[in-house]
């Protein structure tokens, strides 16, 4: 069993999309060695606060993992996945300050109390990571990992950092102009963050067609390092009605 604890939030009563994605995917086995890209789908809006439970198919070695309500609907899936497109690069220095100082959630946010991006998260609540245009299709944004975060040895863990590279790639598709929730995502964690640790975070628009947005996300440190990727499909929503 496993519930989804209200702070970990996207729009304001259902689970954080990449949060949700991370904690299913770090059931796949390839990610408790911590290598290997995990698909997860999102079915549903992730209810907070209730117990949910976990299947695993012994069909597929036991790499598809589901995430069920009480009552047997399913959440989400995760598998074994792959990436099909280039990892955004580095933004400069010039080009993460020049985003986080354009972040369109400073003006108008659909969620603003979401977990990963919202404005009106406080320190230590909510990550507080904020990523804007500095191009085309382009965002970016210096952010350091509050100590509240932090597991024993001061590191992220996988659900809080797919949340982290979750919402840079919702901003290059610009939720201003619609609003969006995750509907998949591919990531892979290839350093876990530290807390206190300066880094960089970026989101590239690839695609639209219709209703979806197709998104790329990475996390660097300040020298460069790659610490994780993503790649994920956006679904724009009508937010008056969203549940």
């Amino acid at each position: 069993m496993v519930t989804i604890p209200a702070q970990f939030n996207g729009p304001d009563h259902s689970g954080n999309g990449g949060y949700v994605a991370g904690l299913i995917a770090q059931q796949v086995g390839t990610t408790q060695d911590g290598s290997g890209p995990v698909t997860s789908t999102l079915r549903i809006p992730p209810p907070l606060d209730v117990p949910l439970s976990w299947e695993h198919d012994s069909h597929h070695g036991g790499d598809l993992v589901r995430l069920l309500t009480a009552g047997g609907a399913l959440v989400g899936e995760a598998t074994p996945g792959t990436f099909a497109r280039k990892v955004p690069p580095m933004p400069t220095t010039e080009q993460a300050a020049a985003g986080l100082s354009a972040y369109p959630g400073f003006e108008h946010h659909p969620f603003d109390r979401c977990f990963t991006c919202g404005t009106d998260r406080g320190e230590g609540d909510g990550l507080r990571l904020f990523t804007g245009p500095f191009s085309e299709g382009r965002t970016a944004g210096a952010w350091t990992p509050h100590p509240a975060f932090g597991d024993h040895d001061g590191t992220l863990d996988v659900p809080t950092t797919w949340a982290a590279l979750d919402c840079p790639g919702g901003w290059a598709a610009d939720f201003t102009r619609q609003a969006m929730v995750l509907g998949r995502m591919t990531a892979e964690v290839l350093r876990a963050p530290r807390t206190g640790e300066p880094l960089v975070a970026t989101g590239e628009l690839s695609a639209r067609d219709g209703r979806k947005f197709f998104a790329s996300t990475a996390l660097y440190t300040e020298n460069g390092d790659l610490l994780g990727r993503a790649e994920q499909t956006w679904i724009e929503i009508d937010v008056t009605t969203f549940r």
